[in-house]
């Protein structure tokens, strides 16, 4: 197992980055390494990042403005190689067809549910780390 998984987290709201760090804490689930945030507040530092490398997941909030995380997501997988699975946070269950518009692997709804996004996010990951991306 790898020492570490990377998580890129992306909302213009300072709370709603803390809110995944908080629900997701340190390991999601036993059977993945732990997790260590990039926190990103603009869509220049999520393309940043991502062009860098070495992100595991991507978790973007579909109510961050001007640059949502729905067309963030859609960006990404057209211009990303390899672009990493994307868990998106949605304002409402009716968004989940916008989640797969936007080509993401998860959905949430916001407020942030602990169970509903630890879930996913050690989905994404087991399913990442398990092809050896």
């Amino acid at each position: 197992m790898r020492p570490t998984a990377t998580v890129l987290v992306y909302s213009d709201d300072a709370s709603t980055r803390e809110q995944v760090r908080l629900a997701a804490g340190r390991r999601p689930a036993a059977d993945v390494p732990p997790v260590e945030f990039l926190e990103c507040a603009t869509l220049p530092a999520v393309l940043s990042a991502l062009e860098e490398g070495g992100i595991d997941v991507c978790v973007l909030d579909g109510e961050t403005a001007p640059a949502g995380g729905m067309g963030v997501c859609r960006q990404i997988k057209d211009e990303i190689f390899q672009c990493p699975p994307v868990l998106l946070l949605i304002g409402r269950p009716q968004d989940a067809w916008l989640a797969t518009w936007s080509r993401a692997e998860a959905a949430v709804t916001h407020p942030v549910d602990p169970v509903a996004l630890t879930d996913a996010l050690a989905g994404l990951l087991r399913r990442r780390l398990s092809v050896g991306a």
